[in-house]
């Protein structure tokens, strides 16, 4: 890893190291009802991976390990994965407090071979997530060293083109390009879960258009068996967004969509 791309991961988990303290109170997070059994998960990725029951699942950029434990309580056998040292001791907290057997490990996501040497039935991972990494082939090669014969990756995600736009301003203007290479560095005050917050959010991204994200799991030997795009999404964490009845969230012209969905074999 060369110093600059070293330089970006430190800035970022020193940032989410941060953000745990902020998001383990806010309302987003929610994290008593959570804690009451209120589960982390949303309908997409629910429909689309079902009774967990028995199965292995690995959790990548699992933050403080909601979803993790949520599929836990579901009957799945789980690891969860994450860059902040915050983020997986609150997790492996929570595990204890809520008297589940998940295993949390604390590393670079494109390291977690690395790190952890089980096979799994599932790869998960949602929301958020591929901006942080430079160049998904060894993303998706790592996916590929980590699933059994015959396993499922499923990932949700907000889409790319959403990731156009410079959110910082009241209104979002489009700044950033689709296929865009370059590193992009943002700072600014509040995180995504708490606007108001005082904490100083710096961050280093990348933009990863549909065809990167297909190609590095086709490439790592994956067989994709669906690829679907949503005008809803789950998060209101884009401005203007409006609240449907069900609790789903759109733009008001719906003209791009919101987030997309992967779900591929090995």
């Amino acid at each position: 890893m060369s110093v600059e791309l070293h330089k970006y991961f430190e800035t970022n988990k020193e940032t989410w190291n941060k953000k745990v303290d902020v998001h383990a109170v806010s309302d987003f997070y929610a994290l008593e009802d959570f804690k009451k059994g209120k589960t982390s998960l949303k309908k997409y990725e629910l429909e689309a991976l079902g009774d967990v029951s028995g199965r292995s699942l690995l959790h990548l950029q699992c933050h403080f390990g909601q979803d993790t434990l949520s599929w836990s309580r579901m009957g799945a056998k789980c690891t969860g994965v994450d860059l902040s040292e915050k983020g997986i001791a609150l997790a492996n907290e929570l595990n204890k407090e809520l008297e589940q057997n998940a295993n949390f490990v604390c590393c670079n996501v494109l390291d977690t071979s690395n790190f952890v040497k089980d096979k799994f039935d599932i790869v998960y991972t949602s929301y958020g997530v591929i901006g942080w990494l430079p160049d998904l082939k060894p993303w998706g090669k790592m996916i590929a060293e980590r699933l059994t014969r015959g396993g499922t990756f499923y990932m949700i995600e907000f889409h790319p083109i959403v990731w156009m736009f410079d959110y910082i301003e009241e209104k979002p203007e489009m700044r950033y390009g689709y296929h865009q290479k370059e590193v992009i560095y943002e700072e600014y005050e509040g995180t995504y879960a708490d606007p108001n917050s005082n904490m100083i959010s710096k961050e280093f991204g990348w933009n990863h258009g549909l065809g990167e994200v297909v190609s590095s799991l086709t490439e790592a030997g994956l067989t994709i068996e669906y690829l679907k795009e949503y005008d809803e999404s789950p998060y209101k964490i884009f401005p203007e967004l409006i609240e449907k009845e069900g609790g789903m969230f759109v733009t008001r012209d719906k003209l791009y969509p919101l987030v997309f969905a992967i779900k591929a074999t090995l």
